[in-house]
């Protein structure tokens, strides 16, 4: 079932989405080389403790999670895509770092995710990192009364493919409100004019994570969270919290 929220409820989401893009903005500003995972964890988390929120991902355990989540990040490094865990490991010059984040406010939540180049950046790496976002702002455009779920899914896999990158399979957006994940899942691929009629009050996460060896597959890693390329070349994920408005897209999760 897909929950259509109110205009109150999409206000407290909105101010739950600030909170997550404060914490990204105080981490982004923290990642120099030295600086270790765990202390990244440790600014978004207070970031979100100061604002009176709390973490969406801290203990989260889906079904085929082994335990649950330890962070309030996901911290994603170089071919880790998604669901990394913040450890101990230092950020070195050139490091390609995915940070996804959460937080709610009076059980309403928002979800967002940035890439970044920490040092001395790889110009390949922008490229893939630009090219993420670009996408993601395709979907997001898509998201207007009467269009359909596949027009958000076709408009973000048509730039994720165009410079041939892989696309992370059987992952993609999903809704969100009262939960982090609600129904539905938004593929990062699909068909236009297909699928649910897009309504004001629904509210959607989107988020595509691109490959740049290619290939689509990945591999968890041993810490039964954290997913990596299967061919070991970089990713990049990028997401917002957006919802369906009679004036066009309403994006959450920014400043």
């Amino acid at each position: 079932m897909v929950e259509i929220k109110t205009p109150g409820e999409v206000d407290v989401m909105r101010e739950a989405g600030r909170v997550v893009a404060q914490a990204l903005g105080a981490v982004r500003e923290r990642a120099e080389i030295g600086v270790s995972l765990r202390e990244l964890d440790e600014v978004a988390a207070q970031v979100i403790r100061d604002a009176g929120a709390k973490p969406n991902f801290l203990n989260y355990q889906p079904r085929p999670a082994p335990y649950p989540f330890p962070g309030v990040l996901c911290a994603s490094v170089n071919d880790a895509v998604v669901h990394g865990i913040p450890n101990d490991y230092r950020l070195v010059d050139g490091d390609l770092v995915s940070i996804d984040c959460g937080a709610y406010i009076d059980g309403l939540h928002g979800d967002a995710a940035i890439s970044f180049v920490v040092g001395e950046a790889d110009p390949a790496d922008l490229k893939l990192i630009e090219a993420t976002t670009e996408a993601l702002m395709a979907g997001v455009a898509q998201l207007v009364p009467g269009n359909k779920l596949g027009d958000v899914s076709h408009a973000i896999g048509v730039v994720g493919r165009r410079d041939g990158y892989g696309m992370l399979a059987d992952h993609g957006g999903h809704g969100i409100g009262h939960a982090m994940h609600e129904d539905p899942h938004v593929p990062n691929e699909g068909r236009p004019g297909r699928g649910l009629r897009l309504r004001p009050g629904m509210v959607f996460a989107l988020e595509p994570m691109l490959i740049a060896g290619g290939r689509d597959e990945y591999r968890a890693d041993s810490d039964g969270w954290t997913l990596r390329t299967a061919d070991g070349s970089r990713a990049a994920h990028v997401e917002l919290t957006v919802a369906v408005t009679e004036e066009g897209p309403r994006t959450l999760t920014t400043l």
